[in-house]
């Protein structure tokens, strides 16, 4: 009975804690892609409604399940709640030039960063030259990926928004 206790204080506490960083209507969140695209409807095929920069304020005005209702001036429409940040996240340059994104964003790119030299020296020394090869092909592929390539795989696979 006395180690239930402060379970149940920690699991409390982590409700609590998790409740404050939360979306809420009447709240403010900011986009996090290079252009956030409004939709008409809380569906991830509906109408263009506008769209928003990185990084801008907006209000929250309404919430269904992962899509929320926001506004920014005259612009209004839904977003699925992936597109948008508690906090106004910065801007880095990355692998793809032009893509905002924070540092603590996972991406695909995520994993394309150069080896440190720990991991070249075990790849000569196993004779791993064509993993090398395939790393540096996949760091080529991985920028020449288009916005519009990257939508049109996560709606065929039912990913992010597209769910």
């Amino acid at each position: 009975m006395k180690r239930t206790l402060p379970a149940a204080a920690l699991l409390a506490a982590l409700a609590t804690a998790s409740a404050l960083f939360a979306f809420e209507a009447g709240g403010f969140a900011f986009t996090k892609r290079a252009e956030t695209k409004l939709l008409a409807e809380p569906k991830p095929l509906a109408e263009a409604a506008g769209t928003l920069p990185f990084g801008r304020q907006v209000k929250i005005e309404e919430m269904q399940g992962a899509w929320l209702r926001v506004s920014e001036g005259d612009t209004a429409g839904w977003v699925f709640k992936g597109n948008l940040a508690l906090t106004k996240p910065e801007e880095v340059k990355g692998l793809l030039d032009g893509v905002p994104q924070a540092a603590a964003q996972t991406t695909a790119t995520a994993a394309a960063r150069p080896l440190s030299n720990v991991v070249n020296q075990y790849a000569s020394a196993r004779s791993l030259a064509s993993a090398q090869g395939d790393l540096e092909w996949v760091i080529h592929e991985c920028a020449a990926l288009t916005t519009e390539e990257v939508d049109a795989y996560l709606q065929a696979q039912k990913k992010g928004e597209y769910q």
